[in-house]
């Protein structure tokens, strides 16, 4: 599944067709692909995972879900979820999940929670995560709600990185580490943005998908943890594990 530092590059190379009208719009999305004939894009955002095309009366919502792609001014085999023809070249989005939304987007989205956005506020991260006690670390990272952009690549380097066991729960991390957690998910998240800009992204990996931990030099565990059912790596020397006494 695409993260967050990855839908940013999408809406980067999507940029140059800003202010485009869309000539045809198709494929096997069950949206209504006329009413988006005919409009001209206002704006490319991002929240999170979303992918997000503003349009005069209503905004293009893209999710990548796990195996989505995209092709620009070019097409693969496979049916597109959405094709958008354009007055100059064309926008194609596969295996993903497509709709419509109504309304404004700074009233639909609260921007705070994305963490690769200007209006990030940690403040709130910390807020949120301290109302919820008895959830794992594990699955807080993932909490759209309050890590926006945050996927599994992320979850296991920041869990790695501030040396805590997945299996922590967040009424149980000291303070500091509470503040520790947050700080380093938008920090590993634009350190993510910029190596898979230079393409080097997996060679900074230091335990997702990893087998030895690079600090003990042990063996990983590997699991799928927490209600999110998600994979994560972890040593069990060096990562503690905080639990309520």
């Amino acid at each position: 599944m695409p993260e967050g530092p990855s839908i940013v590059i999408l809406r980067e190379e999507l940029a140059p067709f800003t202010g485009s009208t869309i000539r045809r719009a198709e494929g096997n999305a069950k949206i209504d692909m006329q009413r988006l004939a005919g409009q001209r894009i206002v704006a490319f955002r991002s929240f999170g995972k979303q992918t997000l095309i503003e349009l005069p009366d209503a905004t293009i919502r893209i999710h990548l879900l796990m195996f989505g792609s995209y092709r620009i001014d070019e097409r693969k085999e496979t049916a597109p979820r959405l094709s958008l023809q354009l007055d100059e070249g064309e926008l194609n989005f596969y295996s993903c999940s497509v709709r419509l939304l109504e309304g404004d987007l700074d009233e639909l989205y609260d921007w705070r929670a994305d963490v690769m956005s200007d209006a990030w506020d940690p403040a709130l991260a910390r807020k949120r995560l301290r109302a919820m006690p008895d959830t794992l670390a594990c699955d807080a990272l993932l909490d759209q709600d309050v890590f926006a952009g945050v996927g599994n690549i992320i979850k296991n380097e920041v869990l790695f990185r501030i040396r805590t066991h997945p299996l922590s729960t967040i009424g149980a991390l000291p303070a500091r580490k509470l503040r520790e957690l947050v700080e380093q998910a938008r920090q590993y998240s634009f350190e993510f943005l910029a190596w898979k800009r230079a393409f080097v992204l997996r060679k900074h990996w230091l335990a997702h998908n990893k087998s030895i931990c690079p600090r003990d030099h042990v063996k990983f565990h590997r699991a799928y943890l927490g209600r999110t059912n998600r994979r994560s790596f972890f040593c069990e020397l060096c990562q503690r594990r905080y639990v309520e006494d």
